[in-house]
């Protein structure tokens, strides 16, 4: 239910131009800053009334005694959603963003492209999150045995892209069983993902054990997303950290110092990155980010996912301050997984 405040249009309206003054000054709004841009004729002294429903609301709060009004976590929520979300990507957006993507060709050229743009549109972090294990597709893998009978796995996807990992199987292997395990994996499930590669073992292994029990058995040993995990420096690009360590909004230098120890570790943006692939809006928007960290009340996290072959793999986005220009940056990230996805496509 909407808040009681914004039921009139006449305050959605000064609301969301105090969001768009206070974004681009950063200083507290006045009553006669927004009497000068309201399409109707206005006194300071209705608007100032209005101001102070909107206080009561949540939606503003007051630095000091007569000091102009500052958009609280709420009114940057209402915004993103209600006038953000309406919002046509810029003409010079469009073709700039265009221009940085068709110079990549690879994968990881790709990944890097998204990532400037990004942190470009937002001033902050552009952020890119591959596919979690499960959703790899595999193109062809290679096995080798070390010395200690420890075993490393390769899997090459679709444009070069490889996840690695070292396993200690619970039997040991020879170098001719896992040339023999990694040879079927390449020749059966080129293409496929992890994740149905294993479902389909499973079910070979069910219908005619004695058939398939050798190489299926050490193909799922071997080749299972849980057993693999995710690497997490092959995760996640991100680029912009800089803007991030000269954003106001952190002068906080123990915020600050904690936010930066977040974002390297990265983790916690993969896990928040990624439930936006569950959500049903192609734009997800989350305004304040305490799963990162105690600083997180400071930042948003605008995010899309991106598809291949019309499959949700990973997602992009951006983290900054959440004085941020979300009708930018919310255009940006949608049209970036865009082409992002259809760049994949290609390869």
């Amino acid at each position: 239910m909407r808040n009681s405040a914004l039921q009139e249009r006449r305050n959605r309206q000064i609301l969301a131009d105090i969001v768009r003054a206070y974004i681009e000054t950063g200083e507290p709004v006045s009553s006669r800053v927004i009497s000068k841009q309201f399409e109707e004729t206005l006194s300071t002294a209705t608007i100032r009334n209005v101001m102070a429903d909107l206080e009561d609301g949540g939606f503003l709060y007051q630095p000091h005694t007569s000091a102009g009004r500052v958009p609280t976590a709420a009114a940057y929520r209402f915004f993103a959603q209600e006038i953000a979300s309406q919002a046509t990507l810029n003409v010079d957006d469009k073709a700039w963003i265009q221009r940085e993507m068709a110079s990549a060709k690879t994968a990881a050229e790709i990944t890097e492209r998204a990532g400037h743009v990004l942190a470009e549109v937002s001033s902050g972090l552009g952020i890119v999150v591959s596919p979690p294990l499960g959703k790899t597709v595999l193109e062809h893998t290679r096995m080798w045995l070390l010395p200690d009978g420890r075993v490393v796995v390769v899997l090459i996807s679709p444009g070069g892209i490889t996840r690695d990992k070292i396993l200690r199987p619970v039997r040991l292997f020879t170098q001719s069983e896992l040339d023999a395990t990694a040879d079927f994996l390449t020749r059966q499930y080129s293409g496929w993902t992890l994740e149905a590669i294993r479902s389909d073992l499973l079910q070979k292994l069910a219908s005619d054990r004695e058939q398939y029990e050798g190489l299926v058995r050490s193909a799922l040993t071997l080749c299972d997303p849980a057993v693999l995990g995710d690497a997490e420096s092959r995760q996640v690009y991100v680029e912009g950290t800089a803007q991030i360590v000269g954003a106001p909004e952190f002068a906080n230098q123990a915020q600050l110092r904690e936010l930066l120890a977040a974002i390297e570790e990265k983790q916690r943006l993969v896990t928040v990155l990624n439930a936006c692939i569950e959500t049903p809006e192609p734009v997800h928007v989350q305004i304040g980010v305490k799963e990162i960290s105690q600083a997180g009340d400071n930042v948003a996290i605008i995010s899309a996912a991106y598809t291949r072959n019309d499959l949700a793999q990973g997602s992009l986005g951006v983290l900054g301050p959440t004085r941020m220009h979300y009708e930018r940056a919310m255009t940006a990230v949608a049209y970036v997984a865009q082409l992002f996805s259809e760049a994949l496509n290609k390869i």
